[in-house]
């Protein structure tokens, strides 16, 4: 199998952390460069920009857009333009309305663009999905509470238009229950805190449902110092189902069912990997439009200044 050379765009702490390992544990996939303006790899070609590494880089076949949701559109469509696979990391964009031309443009070339849920492959996710695919569920409830300060130290443009604030982590939440629960859900209502000097929330409570009536409310927070959220709990005919760690762990009423090492981002470049191979896309919006749901219905409360 002939190897899917990727160049990894924007080289900031999620890509280190995650990205790079994860390229290299997965098979048919290679770090071929790195195109970032502050940061690069020991014996990697490394250019300032997209537009540079496109032009003067070596050949790749795919690249992961690992930059700021405010920039990703136009690094997109150069590298769709330029005949490569397109993975994102999320959220997908800025707005759900840029992305459109971007899945018909990928359509058009046979190439694949990829929006990726990481969460959706934490190990327990399929294993919730199933347990619940079989009882009655009576209530959800999520809490998502981290300090920004430790995940996303230096991060300015989390707090600009665009950066979703508490969504960028709350997404992934969002993106985890639009996977085990058998219907679709919508937001009802939602109350977002934001920082005097932000333009993104620090916090929000969601209130949301599918179409019986589904009683589903959401807790998001970027102020969480000690220990960390990470959890969804459903009440079922059936017990307690609450899977927790960010999708690592499920139990049933206390007793561990499902539990295994984070694997996510492994998971993402194997999809990646497929996708390429066929030149089919993978853009699933749903938990970016509960967001924009969110923004639209929510009432806005002015907290106290964010101070890194």
């Amino acid at each position: 199998m002939t190897e899917l050379r990727i160049a990894i765009v924007g080289f900031g702490k999620i890509a280190r952390d995650q990205h790079v390992a994860a390229i290299a544990a997965t098979p048919g996939a290679t770090l071929a460069a790195i195109a970032s303006r502050n940061a690069s790899l020991p014996d990697l070609p490394h250019f300032a920009t997209i537009e540079e590494l496109l032009a003067k880089g070596p050949p790749i076949d795919a690249v992961s857009l690992c930059t700021p949701p405010q920039v990703r559109r136009a690094q997109a469509f150069a590298a769709l333009a330029a005949g490569k696979h397109v993975m994102l990391e999320k959220p997908p964009g800025l707005s759900l309305g840029e992305l459109d031309p971007l899945v018909t443009m990928a359509k058009d070339a046979k190439r694949a663009l990829f929006a990726t849920w990481h969460s959706r492959f934490a190990p327990a996710v399929e294993p919730a999905r199933q347990w619940l695919a079989a009882r009655r569920i009576k209530s959800v409830h999520i809490a998502w509470k981290e300090d920004v300060r430790v995940w996303h130290p230096g991060q300015g443009w989390i707090w600009e238009p665009g950066g979703l604030g508490v969504f960028d982590p709350g997404i992934n939440a969002l993106s985890i229950l639009t996977r085990i629960l058998p219907r679709p859900v919508f937001v009802t209502a939602a109350q977002l805190s934001f920082p005097a000097n932000c333009e993104a929330p620090i916090a929000a409570n969601l209130t949301l449902a599918d179409v019986d009536g589904l009683p589903i409310t959401a807790e998001f927070d970027f102020r969480q110092t000690g220990p960390q959220s990470w959890d969804i709990v459903a009440e079922t005919d059936q017990g307690r189902m609450t899977l927790s760690g960010g999708g690592a762990r499920m139990a049933i009423d206390g007793k561990v069912l499902a539990e295994e090492p984070e694997a996510e981002y492994r998971g993402l470049y194997r999809r990646f990997v497929e996708l390429a191979a066929t030149g089919e896309s993978d853009v699933d919006l749903t938990p970016f439009r509960l967001v924009a749901d969110a923004f639209m219905l929510g009432k806005r409360n002015v907290v106290e200044p964010f101070v890194e």
